[in-house]
């Protein structure tokens, strides 16, 4: 009974983690960690306010992330790679879930809005209800969903941004920009590999029916487009210099390369190499930028 009771707790401790996606909220975090630093260098840096920034942001998509498991029970039981979450498996019960969830959601929002400010506060409020409240039920009917979903994924670096004491200026809209435009290549190869999986559990993805991978390659390089023309907009307002706009574009081309490698071979390996690039393009667009950026 003594060895239970720490096996019971190491699982539960485990279940939560999966509940509130720690993993993939770590994603939010940094990005909202790099909208705070380059906020930092016109407003100053306060390591307090970028704590509390930093707990309530977790909080509030830990909460998020609870809710959208609780909405998506039946879903998650149908695919393989989701079936052994919590609550499908049935070793959490919803009502906990639930507090949880509301918990976290309540507590985050609350934490922003009097440790930090209003602004952070409500920018964290829209994405919990973008991703709870549209783009779950959205995935559901309608393959726009993939768009709706790269909204609240775009704006924790607007969440640092304006707890750093920045405005929803350009800035602001750029780094949103930014985030928004790089999750859709990422997001449309991994719908496109675990496409049958997608379809079983009666997701409606751009992906769906793509035995080819024409459709998919092509909207992987419209978006990879916009992201390899998006670095002029900071050069030309003159908020970054002539690096980030050199290695931007240099980025976003390999991406729209890549793209079009994947509709002309149409297979899973072509697929994961452009989904490992963007692995890798956001973490070296990030650090030129940081060093290119102009306070």
């Amino acid at each position: 009974m003594n060895e239970a009771l720490p096996l019971a707790k190491g699982m539960f401790r485990k279940d939560l983690a999966v509940l509130t996606k720690v993993r993939l909220n770590t994603f939010v975090l940094v990005t909202a960690f790099f909208g705070y630093f380059l906020g930092s260098r016109s407003h100053g840096w306060d390591g307090v306010t970028l704590l509390h920034m930093l707990l309530g942001t977790a909080a509030a998509a830990f909460g998020s992330a609870a809710f959208n498991q609780l909405m998506e029970i039946d879903l998650d039981a149908r695919m393989a790679r989701t079936a052994d979450r919590p609550l499908p498996a049935k070793r959490m019960d919803v009502l906990v879930a639930f507090v949880i969830g509301v918990l976290l959601s309540v507590f985050g929002l609350v934490h922003l809005s009097v440790m930090v400010n209003k602004m952070s506060a409500v920018l964290a409020l829209i994405t919990l209800v973008t991703y709870v409240f549209i783009y779950t039920p959205m995935k559901r009917k309608h393959s726009v969903n993939t768009l709706i979903g790269a909204i609240p994924g775009a704006i924790p670096p607007m969440i640092g941004w304006t707890a750093a004491g920045g405005r929803l200026d350009q800035s602001a809209w750029f780094l949103f920009a930014l985030l928004f435009l790089w999750q859709l290549p990422h997001f449309i190869a991994i719908n496109w590999m675990c496409r049958e999986e997608y379809e079983n559990a009666g997701y409606k993805m751009w992906s769906n029916g793509d035995v080819s991978g024409a459709k998919s390659s092509r909207l992987c390089m419209a978006f990879s487009l916009c992201l390899a023309l998006l670095p002029l907009w900071p050069y030309l307002s003159g908020t970054a210099s002539w690096p980030w706009l050199v290695c931007g574009i240099l980025l976003g081309l390999r991406m729209v390369m890549l793209s079009r490698s994947f509709g002309q071979q149409g297979d899973r390996a072509s697929a994961r190499r452009l989904f490992l690039f963007t692995l890798l393009y956001l973490p070296v667009a990030l650090t030129v930028l940081a060093v290119c950026w102009k306070a």
